[in-house]
């Protein structure tokens, strides 16, 4: 039976538990080492088949830019696989623009992971993959599915294990373009480059530990914080509640990891100003769609 339309299908949000940048391109890509975890913040997709091959956005909360990475991503896997059909594409947006949580590029990932079971492409997780790079840095990690060390300029990705654990997030009412970060003249961009090797698991549990805070930083942090006040006072209001805070990629989302003793009433202890946004959010071990997607053919 055919299959004729996914609902509810989620795209998580991701967190850099840390972000260095060691070097720069000579096409002027800067070069990043990190961890992303993905986690339970999530916008949600309805995909709808189609057999007039049109591809249609529903923007069911916030309006999109008209040719956003859902579209895009639609587009790029129905001219590689030569596909006759299309689809309806409704979004139900939750995950903040220029957060630096990654929203936009597990968007893009979702749909593709969505139609390639819709479409009934079955393509392996190589395949998608090299089409979500083509599409921006962050969608491949979305698309690998686990948390991930990564280089490069984000393509770079090897899956870890990282224990699944709580966070604070604020994401104040501004958003940070990513451009102008890394294009500030005061931009740190000599991070001494670490091995996973090196880093090992002592590394990783100090990073997955509400009193971790000694290791690793954001390398974009303080040009964000330049650039965006605010992002400061999420980060100085986090720290004072739970000891710990760090801003997440490029965006202007600050998080706090939690022992699960705090998980309950966090919240109630964060002072949140008007118009900024927090929740609690728990780190995935897998992303939900992972089963979707086949690892060979």
């Amino acid at each position: 039976m055919t299959v004729q339309a996914f609902f509810d299908v989620p795209a998580p949000a991701k967190l850099n538990l840390f972000l260095h940048v060691v070097g720069r391109r000579a096409d002027g890509h800067h070069l990043l080492q990190s961890v992303f975890v993905p986690i339970d913040w999530c916008d949600t997709l309805h995909f709808e088949r189609r057999t007039d091959g049109r591809l249609i956005r529903h923007d069911l909360t916030a309006t999109l830019p008209p040719d956003d990475l859902c579209l895009r991503a639609a587009r790029a896997l129905q001219a590689a696989s030569a596909t006759s059909l299309g689809a309806d594409i409704s979004i139900d947006k939750q995950v903040p623009w220029g957060a630096g949580l990654g929203g936009g590029s597990s968007d893009a990932a979702s749909t593709l992971i969505a139609l390639n079971r819709l479409w009934g492409l079955n393509w392996p997780r190589s395949k998608l993959l090299e089409i979500g790079l083509s599409l921006g840095a962050d969608v491949p990690f979305f698309i690998g599915g686990t948390p991930a060390w990564v280089e490069g300029i984000g393509e770079q990705l090897t899956e870890i294990e990282v224990p699944s654990q709580n966070f604070a997030l604020i994401k104040p009412h501004e958003s940070i373009e990513t451009a102008k970060i890394f294009a500030h003249p005061q931009l740190a961009r000599d991070s001494v480059r670490i091995t996973l090797a090196g880093f090992g698991a002592d590394g990783l549990s100090r990073i997955a530990s509400p009193r971790g805070e000694e290791w690793g930083k954001n390398d974009l942090q303080p040009v964000a914080e330049l650039l965006c006040p605010s992002v400061r006072k999420a980060a100085d209001e986090l720290k004072l509640r739970f000891g710990n805070s760090r801003m997440s990629g490029s965006g202007s989302a600050v998080f706090a990891r939690l022992g699960d003793a705090d998980a309950s009433d966090c919240l109630a202890a964060i002072n949140v100003q008007p118009g900024w946004t927090s929740r609690v959010c728990r780190s995935l071990q897998r992303h939900p769609l992972y089963d979707w997607v086949p690892d060979r053919d």
